[in-house]
């Protein structure tokens, strides 16, 4: 008698298994009403705060520091600073970025990163950081990691800081440890003089459990920034598009229970104004960009980018990219555009997509309609993909 290999049952199979997708696989359709992109309006409200624009600049010490995050607000984004990043742990990081934008690739990269972030955090640093950006008119939003948490966000809110972020390369409801002392987001939210936002997550149950805990915003992505290695190192993500639907229901759900509706930002992955266009349909209420912005003239980088903390002694964090092209921030964001890749003139794009979907907000481009498309950016582009610069 031939014994037989047991047979899987296909529904458990599917059931640990699902399809997912990324900015790359799918497409917007057009419906039966455009609107004048002039009467697109791409306000969006986070936590208190009126937006005219939907951007976000991510927590990365690259892309946010003082001036980029005063210049930003005044063009109607956010840029969120970090507190455990190199400007609250040196009065003067300029020698600092310089030494590692000209670092070698490779391995001499990494080590003048760990080296730079070996200075502890320094609390009135934190306060004059903050109290510049206020001094300035900007909006003061700050974010720190769930193991300083406590102590960063009563610094902060002395300070006079508008937002805090609680972010952690996963973030969840229930986090399981002995050894260390369990951030419990209710009692942080509770006890706060300012909204508190918490990413990232990729999952719609942990962002509904997030926000039953007083989340005021819940970010989305899990390893697609252009600088993170989460997704190679420990194999971890969700492809952003399936992410931010998962998360968008979460909320919409609560929403319908409570009455509190809690804005979502889709962070990372986005390089044109066609990503951003989807992750907009996705459900996301703002988008937050790293590498795109680390690539303005104003941006601290030089050019380059860095994960948001130094590698750790054993598992890289993150790694420097050379971002190339520098163009200032007010070509990146309303152009005008001289290149067809879609990577400058975001804002206008995004205009000018929801215009020709007849979505005249950012909630009514919740409601376009999507296609699941992998040959959308190649289909007929043979020439064009061969000639282009």
């Amino acid at each position: 008698m031939i014994d037989q290999a047991p047979v899987r049952d296909a529904s458990a199979t599917e059931s640990r298994l699902r399809r997912a997708y990324g900015f790359e696989e799918v497409a917007l359709v057009p419906g039966a009403v455009t609107v004048d992109p002039a009467e697109v309006d791409l306000g969006s409200d986070l936590a208190g705060f009126r937006l005219e624009i939907p951007f976000l600049a991510a927590a990365m010490d690259a892309v946010a520091d003082v001036d980029f995050a005063v210049r930003l607000s005044h063009h109607g984004g956010v840029a969120f600073v970090n507190l455990e990043g190199l400007y609250t742990r040196y009065e003067d990081a300029t020698s600092i970025i310089e030494r590692v934008a000209a670092a070698d690739s490779g391995p001499a990269a990494a080590h003048v990163l760990a080296d730079s972030y070996e200075q502890p955090v320094r609390d009135e640093l934190i306060t004059e950081l903050i109290t510049r950006i206020k001094a300035q008119g900007g909006i003061a939003a700050v974010a720190t990691t769930p193991a300083s948490a406590w102590h960063h966000a009563e610094v902060a809110a002395d300070a006079g800081a508008d937002l805090l972020l609680v972010q952690s390369q996963v973030s969840s409801a229930r986090h399981i440890s002995t050894s260390n002392r369990v951030l419990s987001l209710a009692d942080l939210t509770g006890g706060l003089r300012m909204p508190v936002l918490v990413g990232n997550t990729v999952s719609g149950e942990a962002a509904y459990q997030l926000m039953h805990q007083g989340a005021a915003g819940i970010f989305v992505g899990v390893g697609p920034g252009a600088a993170c290695t989460t997704r190679e190192v420990l194999g971890i993500g969700v492809p952003q598009v399936s992410a931010t639907l998962e998360v968008a229901a979460a909320r919409d759900r609560f929403e319908r229970e409570t009455g509190r509706y809690v804005p979502i930002v889709t962070d990372g992955g986005m390089k044109t104004g066609g990503d951003i266009a989807k992750a907009i349909a996705s459900g996301a209420d703002a988008v937050m960009l790293g590498s795109p912005f680390a690539g303005a003239v104003e941006a601290p980088g030089r050019g380059f980018n860095w994960g948001m903390a130094a590698p750790s002694p054993t598992l890289p964090r993150g790694t420097r990219i050379r971002i190339g092209e520098r163009l200032p921030l007010e070509q990146i964001l309303f152009g005008p555009a001289e290149t067809s890749h879609g990577t400058q003139n975001l804002v206008g794009a995004l205009r000018q997509s929801m215009a020709a979907l007849g979505a005249r907000t950012i909630r009514e481009m919740h409601d376009v309609e999507m296609v699941i498309a992998p040959t959308i950016a190649t289909e007929g582009k043979s020439w064009q993909l061969a000639g282009r610069e």
